[in-house]
């Protein structure tokens, strides 16, 4: 009794072969509807995948490799997986990867570029390529990699490396022009990771859009991206004279509403404050005057490049540089500058 269950659990096991007799094809037609789809009809290749749905079959992916060189696998790698802008991103990278036929591995630097370098060092053997999202490497050594394994950017503008850039430039500036507008003449901007492409670009923005305007502008650390850190630079806004700031992003901007209630400073009242990406916008009190995120579209997008690559053979790597606009959405948290 105990040899024959094995046994029956074998035989119980899909095989390819059993796919190839449900789907009415052979095996060989099964391999290539999992290895090289574009050599059959998209309705063969349907209705074996729908057969092993069915059967509850799963290719086996080291043998996937040994016969096409790759992995059926994507890896991306994010700089802080607890700040709220990310998920949405994962979510459409995840997504977008699974209607291509990929599995992907999540990793997370903890805004360490050391550990980000070990991270891809380490998935490389396990992968067809990589999404980097606001990588915190040097340039060097993100071409590096890209050498290694065909590669997509978000969030950081390196030349002949695929890159999807979400152009908050634009959006800030609106911010800017409509805190003038009501009247604001110093305004701050509270920084976010200083090794951010986007923390640079947001910070030029303020800058050179307050210069345009005739409005003074202060720039204040707040080195991480989180709503303790927005807690605590309230204490600086204040003694810049600022009536008005623009954070890096909407985690910041949520942290320095609850240390101006902490103060009993209302907002917009007395102090205006908008932040930057939209993902934590209406669920803060008062709703958030922000800019605009696109984060999903940014994560499709970068896996529609990083696949398109790959089902090009991973030739050599091509300047394409995608740019996602962005534009203000005012809500309750801005206001007139107060008399």
């Amino acid at each position: 009794m105990r040899s024959s269950e094995p046994r029956a659990a074998a035989r119980s096991a899909p095989t390819i072969g059993s796919v190839a007799e449900v789907a009415g094809v052979s095996r060989a037609t099964v391999s290539r509807a999992f290895t090289r789809p574009q050599m059959l009809r998209p309705e063969t290749v349907e209705k074996v995948r729908d057969a092993a749905r069915r059967l509850g079959y799963v290719p086996n992916p080291a043998a996937k490799a040994l016969s096409t060189g790759r992995f059926g696998n994507l890896a991306m790698v994010v700089p802080d997986i607890a700040n709220p802008y990310i998920p949405p991103m994962i979510s459409a990278v995840e997504e977008q990867a699974d209607a291509a036929g990929f599995a992907v591995f999540l990793g997370n630097s903890a805004e360490d570029p050391a550990r980000e370098d070990l991270l891809l060092r380490k998935l490389t053997p396990q992968v067809d390529g990589f999404v980097l999202a606001a990588s915190r490497m040097g340039e060097d050594v993100i071409r590096r990699h890209a050498q290694a394994r065909p590669l997509v950017l978000v969030n950081r503008d390196i030349e002949g490396i695929p890159r999807v850039l979400i152009d908050t430039a634009g959006g800030v500036a609106q911010a800017v022009e409509h805190l003038a507008g009501l009247g604001h003449r110093r305004l701050a901007y509270l920084s976010g990771p200083p090794h951010s492409w986007a923390n640079a670009q947001r910070r030029r923005a303020v800058k050179r859009t307050g210069d345009k305007l005739g409005l003074e502008v202060v720039t204040l650390p707040a080195r991480l991206s989180s709503h303790d850190a927005g807690r605590q630079a309230v204490g600086a806004l204040l003694e810049s004279g600022a009536t008005a700031v623009v954070a890096f992003d909407d985690l910041l901007a949520q942290g320095v509403l609850a240390g101006l209630a902490e103060r009993g400073i209302r907002v917009p009242g007395e102090f205006s404050v908008a932040g930057c990406d939209d993902v934590l916008a209406a669920q803060t009190f008062p709703p958030l005057t922000t800019v605009s995120a696109r984060a999903r579209e940014a994560g499709a997008t970068a896996v529609e490049l990083l696949t398109s690559r790959l089902g090009s053979g991973g030739g050599a790597m091509s300047d394409v540089r995608v740019m996602l606009d962005t534009t203000l959405v005012v809500r309750a948290t801005t206001g007139p500058r107060p008399v």
